[in-house]
């Protein structure tokens, strides 16, 4: 075992003390009373003192519990113990052992805990102080008192209220020549004004004593602890405003911001800071800095001049550069509080300093520290706030990209605090006025703006709680409550709030500068840019992003926010913002408002305003919902009028929505009170239809964008009491408010009621008084509705209204495309046809209004009716209207041909349409029948017509030829005897006839840019040639007197039926049906004549063989090319080409059978026929019971061509048709089926006895073809061409 420690005592004393001063029990044992005795022993070592100092020191760290009440047991043990400890700062020079009897000091007097105590020791200091021969000996007794100030709260009141008389002594110690000392002081005068009882009793002594000394103490220091010391006692000081006060009057006395002069010459606190500023020690350079922001928090616009003077400033910005993060800190405050003083920016401060402030920024952005970065964001938009216009901040293009980046970097920042402080930033920095260098660097910009805005749509937003309950408080501020939850919610969403608010404050300061941008040349793009080259970076494209990212980003944001919560300054800073995009792209601004309001953007301003701004709450937000009405509302009526501008509605729109629409604070049912408020129980009638005008306004504008936000019962009621309020009283609204009131009661009539005597009264007294109808008039269908669901108001006004409907219509694409639109086709809004033609059959007396709008109205409205009533008539095929029309088409067409003479018909636009649609009317008739004395009058109309015309007027002929066409086809046989006549006696039809059919020949193959021209030559060629080969049948059975002989050459007739693949397959049937015709008469016609060339070009006579002779007038190179054409046109297998050319081929062999035998058994018996049949039945669906192919094998068998037909192939048909349903085949099958069995049982061909037995069976089997019913139409329009299938099966 250890022996225990050797007890600390004085041998010589120890005997004399009583033993409980022993302390035994501790590690080191010590006597108390030896050791206080070997302190006062002036024969004591100092190493011997200063290890019993050690040792007490060390008793009184651990072991206090021990010693206290020991020493406390007596007040006379304590004073001595005290006076034993402070006895050694007066008699010792060891540095260490002064040290470490201060420290013991100021142990003892602590652990005490007896304010008496203390009071002992300050005597004994002030004693000592006023006893000690030289400033120097009061070192140890100025340190202990600043120890004891350090640890004892009541000290400073102690000493400045008990002992006063000692502050004089420490002033005088600042002017002795030892910094050491001076430090001391400083240090125990910064103890001092820490307690805010003291400092009150020190401003005396400060003022009259102690500032110069100190002023002059700091200006003077040298030492770093004395410089320390020094800050440490001005930030103190520099807490209390009198203080500052008094400091700063001694540093400059007597100056203002006007003398710059007096300021260099006497601010010396702020140069002496300025001195520490451009010191090396980064401690004494955050001192500085602190001390700074200590004075300037006071009065900024009271002190800041003194250190703008000093070129604190610049210095400031220069510490800017390093890297310490409290400096930097310390200057961002200081700055902060100099961009409250205008003299710093008039003295170019910012210039000078914007370069280090981003620099710096982009530095502390990549550090941890989140206050630091939102302290420098806030700098930067306090310096882009206040920077003065005329003082560019931005000298050239580098520093402006520098700082769009480091905004960029900030916006980015995933710590919603700073991207915060950074959105208000760029907010800040979006003027024009901070660059002197146009034009703007627009594509940075525009990524300035995109990372703000994604920002925005970035934001983790929290969805909405259903239990929450969200009430209105009287400040119009949004509070959430709930449960406990809700409150981080709450504070969560108003974050996300603060942030969109401060993004939209961006982009609205953004559109103003593109708006500021517009009215400056220079700004528009770079000039230095190549005038060939892509120009991306431009106002114009700017400006276009800034409408397209409002669309796809901002708008969304804002909406979306709004469903959690809505706040009244962030939707006024979006309304305004949406309102300043209506110009800042003109000409899209149209557009732009269409989309909005189509969007419910009305709905929202009148819900901001009802919600939000009654009485006189959130006059802004009331202001800019109006504004934005306001410019919507215009650029609505602006682009709804089509026929003409009206400047002066526009301006009295203008002036009644600005004076009105800030007390519009109305919600739906305010709305439609206020609509049905009679005048007589308002104050202000003037201001009850005023407000009521711009009301309707406000709801029509709404309405004619779909954006139907009351009820359209609802609204038809009130707007019917309005209606009877203006009847009762008298008034006569505006027009474009009665336009309103019309539209309005259109939309809603579908769902509501009819309207009273009364109500109508009131619309017809208004109508009646207006001269101009377009002023009231909305090309809206449903407002045409409106008035055909009225007789009474279509009646009197129906011809202007419907006028005005088709002066409106756009038909071009319909009358260029001569096509019929779908059903399901959608139009855009200037084109309402289908709703038109669906109101037309129901309303069929309307009709007539149409009618008489053709003879009455302008050409352009004529034009429109015509094609509407042509398109309804192929669009209605169960409307039967014909008789009606036929006999207004009669006096029509007579007032236009009366009208128009022949020199201008083909300048006429209205006549091919109006006979077109004659054609129509016409066409409806499906069955033959008897043509009445107004067929025969239309029917001498046209055809004088077309006799007038020249052959290339296809517009007016081809419509002229179907009905005449028509005329002698679909009727009865005595009127088509009639027809007949009439037509083959008017030689100048027939003359144009023989002209078009020449055409055939003589017009020049059309170039690829001329189809449409090539198209209409060649329907009108159809419709001549299927004319003439009806004219050229009727006239040979009714033997009709004829007045011109119709004369085609007759190589270039069958030059022309020779297959070319570019021709329609009509241009051939047609022809073909005429050569039927004329070689059904054996080519010998009073009608028609071919005429043959008997010489060559130089007049020889040309040389005829034997065979051409008996085909006269036709030769066999005719018949062979014919046949070969045939055979061509049969492989279309096109239904309505191969019946024509069968039947064509049936003539043929039987017209050469008469004339030349050989030549028709040449015909039948070539190999190539057999090819032609196989190909035919090549098709899969194609057999032998095809009525074509029959008809061709019936040929073969006639004419005895068994190399065609074999006899398995007529077993193969026999057996074929032995199991078909013959009930069920069509009655072209039937009919060419029957030809064929009577063909193979009356010929020549060899037939067995089961062949004869079939064909029996069939003869017996085959329904009359009498008995079957057509059920399909006889007349057809192909093309535009009128074609009659019975005509072809003939």
């Amino acid at each position: 075992m250890e022996s225990p420690a050797e007890p600390l005592v004085c041998q010589c004393y120890h005997g004399l003390h009583d033993a409980h001063w022993l302390l035994e029990s501790l590690p080191s044992p010590l006597c108390l009373a030896c050791a206080l005795e070997t302190l006062r022993e002036d024969g004591a070592s100092l190493v011997r003192k200063n290890h019993v100092l050690s040792c007490l020191h060390d008793v009184l760290t651990r072991h206090a519990a021990l010693v206290i009440p020991l020493l406390a047991q007596d007040e006379r043990v304590c004073v001595h113990s005290i006076g034993t400890l402070f006895g050694i700062l007066r008699s010792m020079e060891d540095s260490h052992i002064l040290d470490l009897s201060i420290e013991v000091l100021v142990m003892l007097v602590v652990k005490l805990k007896l304010e008496g105590y203390l009071n002992f020791l300050l005597k004994e200091c002030q004693q000592e102080l006023c006893k000690v021969t030289t400033t120097r000996g009061s070192l140890p007794i100025l340190i202990l008192l600043g120890k004891l100030a350090d640890v004892i709260p009541i000290f400073a009141d102690e000493l400045v209220i008990e002992h006063s008389s000692m502050l004089e002594h420490l002033a005088t110690c600042l002017m002795y020549p030892n910094e050491k000392i001076k430090a001391a002081v400083c240090y125990l005068y910064g103890k001092l004004c820490s307690a805010p009882n003291a400092v009150e009793r020190l401003y005396v002594h400060f003022t009259e004593r102690l500032c110069d000394l100190f002023l002059t103490t700091l200006k003077n220091a040298q030492t770093r602890e004395l410089q320390l010391n020094c800050m440490g006692l001005l930030n103190q000081l520099l807490k209390y405003d009198h203080f500052v006060s008094v400091t700063m009057g001694n540093s400059g006395k007597g100056t203002d911001s006007a003398s710059p002069e007096l300021f260099e010459r006497e601010s010396l606190l702020p140069l002496m800071l300025k001195k520490l500023l451009l010191s090396r020690d980064e401690l004494l350079q955050v001192a500085s800095a602190q001390c700074i922001a200590a004075v300037l928090v006071h009065s900024p616009a009271k002190y800041a001049p003194a250190f703008i003077h000093a070129d604190v400033p610049e210095f400031l910005f220069e510490c800017l550069f390093c890297t310490s993060e409290i400096l930097i800190w310390s200057i961002y405050c200081c700055l902060l509080l100099l961009t409250e003083e205008h003299l710093f920016f008039s003295k170019c401060h910012t210039v000078y300093g914007i370069e280090p402030v981003l620099k710096s920024l982009k530095e502390i952005l990549h550090l941890n520290n989140v206050e630091l970065h939102k302290q420098g964001l806030l700098l930067l938009t306090e310096i882009l706030k206040r920077q003065p216009a005329e003082i560019k901040l931005f000298t050239n293009t580098g520093v402006l990209k520098d700082a769009i980046s480091v905004l960029v970097e900030a916006v980015n920042c995933p710590v919603l605090e700073v991207a915060t402080e950074a959105v208000k930033a760029v907010a800040a920095f979006l003027r024009k006025d901070h660059v002197s260098f146009p034009p703007e660097p627009y594509g940075d910009l525009q990524k300035l703006i995109e990372s703000v805005l994604k920002q925005c749509s970035d934001l983790q937003m929290l969805p909405p709680n259903r239990g929450l309950m969200v009430s209105l408080s009287f400040d119009c501020d949004w509070k959430i409550m709930g449960h406990a939850g809700a409150g981080h919610q709450s504070r969560a969403v108003s974050r996300h709030g603060q942030f969109i608010q401060s993004a939209l404050e961006s982009f609205r300061n953004a559109c103003r500068l593109a708006m500021e941008c517009q009215n400056d040349p220079l700004a528009q793009e770079n000039p230095f840019i190549a005038p060939d080259s892509e120009k991306k970076d431009t106002l114009k494209s700017f400006s276009e992003f800034l409408l397209r990212i409002s669309d796809s980003l901002c708008i969304p944001i804002v909406m979306s926010y709004s469903e959690r919560i809505v706040r009244p300054a962030l939707m006024e800073v979006f309304i305004s913002t949406l309102n300043m995009l209506f110009n800042v792209v003109p000409d899209m601004g149209k557009r732009f408002s269409i989309k909005l309001a189509s969007s419910c953007f009305i709905r929202l301003n009148l819900e901001l305003k009802a919600k939000f701004c009654i009485g006189q709450s959130n006059p802004a937000l009331n202001q800019a919902c109006s504004s934005f009405l306001h410019s919507m509302c215009l650029n609505l009526h602006s682009s709804c009028k089509k026929m003409a501008v009206f400047s002066q509605e526009e301006q009295e729109i203008s002036e009644l929505l600005q004076r009105n629409l800030p007390q519009l604070n109305y919600g739906v049912a305010e709305s439609l009170t206020l609509l049905s408020e009679p005048p007589n129980s308002y104050c202000l009638d003037d201001t009850l239809r005023s407000h009521q005008y711009s009301l309707l306004l406000l709801i029509y504008f709404a309405f004619s964008q779909e954006d139907r936000f009351i009820p359209e019962t609802e609204l038809f009621s009130a707007i019917r009491s309005f209606l009877l309020s203006l009847q009762h009283q008298g008034d006569c609204p505006p027009a474009f408010v009665f336009r309103a009131v019309l539209y309005l009661l259109g939309i809603c009539q579908d769902k509501t009621e009819a309207l009273d005597l009364a109500s109508l009264s009131a619309i017809k007294r208004i109508l009646d008084v207006t001269s101009d109808f377009t002023l009231v008039y909305v090309h809206h269908p449903l407002l045409l509705k409106f008035f055909l669901f009225y007789p009474e108001l279509m009646g009197r006004f129906g011809h202007r209204i419907l006028q005005l409907w088709f002066l409106c219509e756009d038909y071009s694409q319909f009358e260029s495309q001569n096509a019929v639109p779908s059903i399901n086709a959608r139009f855009d809004s200037s084109n309402y046809l289908n709703s038109f033609l669906c109101m037309l059959k129901d309303n069929p007396s309307a009709l007539l209004v149409l009618l008489d709008l053709v003879c009455q109205g302008p050409e352009e409205v004529t034009r429109k009716v015509l094609v509407t009533l042509e398109t309804f008539l192929k669009r209605n095929e169960d409307v039967f209207v014909c008789d009606l029309l036929r006999s207004q088409f009669l006096q029509i067409l007579q007032k236009r041909l009366v009208e128009n003479s022949s020199s201008i018909l083909q300048e006429n636009q209205t006549l091919p349409l109006l006979l077109n649609l004659l054609f129509l009317v016409q066409l409806r008739y499906v069955s033959e029948r008897e043509l009445d004395s107004t067929d025969f009058r239309l029917l001498h109309l046209v055809s004088n017509l077309s006799g007038k015309c020249s052959p290339t007027d296809f517009e007016l002929l081809q419509p002229s030829l179907n009905f005449l066409y028509w005329s002698l086809q679909q009727t009865t046989p005595s009127s088509q005897q009639r027809v007949v006549a009439m037509l083959l006696s008017n030689m100048p039809l027939l003359e144009l006839l023989e002209r078009v059919l020449q055409l055939t020949w003589m017009l020049p193959v059309p170039s690829p840019s001329e189809t449409a021209f090539s198209m209409s030559n060649e329907a009108l060629l159809c419709s001549a040639w299927l004319l003439t080969a009806a004219l050229l049948t009727q006239q040979h059975i009714y033997k009709t007197e004829v007045h011109h002989v119709i004369c085609l050459e007759v190589d270039q007739v069958f030059c022309a039926v020779a297959f070319k693949k570019k021709k329609p397959t009509l241009f051939f049937v047609s022809i073909l049906l005429f050569l039927r015709a004329f070689l059904r008469q054996n080519l010998s016609s009073s009608l028609v004549k071919f005429v043959v060339h008997q010489t060559d070009k130089n007049g020889k006579d040309l040389a005829s063989s034997k065979e051409d002779a008996t085909l006269f007038p036709l030769a066999t190179w005719h018949v062979l090319s014919l046949v070969i054409s045939l055979q061509n046109l049969l492989v279309q297998k096109d239904l309505l080409l191969s019946q024509t050319v069968i039947g064509c081929l049936e003539i043929l062999l039987e017209y050469l059978h008469g004339k030349n035998q050989d030549i028709a058994s040449h015909v039948v018996s070539q190999p190539w026929n057999k090819f032609l049949l196989i190909t035919l039945l090549d098709g899969g669906e194609n057999s032998f019971l095809h009525p074509e192919i029959l008809r061709l094998v019936t040929l073969c068998v006639q004419y005895q061509n068994t190399s065609l037909i074999s006899q398995t192939e007529i077993s193969h048909i026999l057996e074929e048709a032995a199991n078909t349903k013959l009930s069920d085949l069509p009655e072209a099958t039937v009919s060419a089926l029957h030809s064929f069995v009577l063909q193979l049982q009356n010929g020549k061909c060899q037939l067995d006895s089961s062949q004869r037995a079939s064909i029996q069976n069939l003869l017996e089997s085959l329904p009359s073809t009498s008995r079957i019913q057509q059920t399909h139409q006889s007349m057809v329009c192909l093309g535009g061409v009128a074609v009659s299938l019975s005509h072809i099966r003939d």
